[in-house]
């Protein structure tokens, strides 16, 4: 007979794996969303050009006089393709570490980072601010800043590996004790 939870009927089992896989859905979009994202940047000439239709200079140049610091415009303007390339490398590289989960919580940081920056200079003067995207993505972020991805990662993998590690040094030396 399985223990049932009172309050919601679920077996706690179920309930238990539940919430120890929760974040996982997250990762998965937030790492699939920014792999394509930076490789959507990488694989746009158009994108990658200071001048044009869809380039990131004109872009910027959209933005400058709305966003809430034109400064961090002006710095990206100042070589704006090097920036579109630090960027979309940047999502790809924060996209792969959460996919795999390798040092989820800095790629994590890296991604809020991201989305940060966006949202003060590119969806920053979009209204009603619930239409921009980039102040979701911040906040969706936040939740793998603070658990990181303790299960199914390669995170998880080198904790079991240090601890098993550890446990198997304390056991050697209470032998020879």
């Amino acid at each position: 007979m399985t223990r049932t939870d009172v309050l919601s009927g679920a077996p706690s089992g179920l309930r238990d794996r539940a919430a120890r896989y929760a974040l996982l859905p997250l990762r998965l979009f937030l790492g699939v969303t920014f792999v394509y994202a930076g490789l959507d940047k990488l694989t746009d000439s158009a994108f990658l050009s200071a001048t044009g239709d869809g380039s990131i200079g004109d872009m910027m140049r959209g933005v400058r006089d709305t966003s809430a610091i034109p400064a961090l415009v002006d710095m990206a303007l100042k070589a704006p393709v090097g920036f579109a390339v630090v960027l979309a490398v940047g999502e790809l590289l924060v996209g792969l570490a959460t996919l795999a989960g390798l040092l989820t919580r800095l790629a994590a940081a890296g991604g809020a980072l991201i989305a940060l920056s966006l949202w003060l200079t590119v969806s920053w003067a979009v209204t009603p601010y619930y239409y921009g995207n980039d102040l979701v993505y911040l906040v969706a972020w936040l939740p793998l800043v603070l658990a990181g991805a303790p299960y199914l990662s390669l995170d998880a993998l080198a904790l079991a590996r240090r601890s098993e590690g550890s446990s198997s040094r304390w056991r050697l030396s209470r032998r020879t004790a």
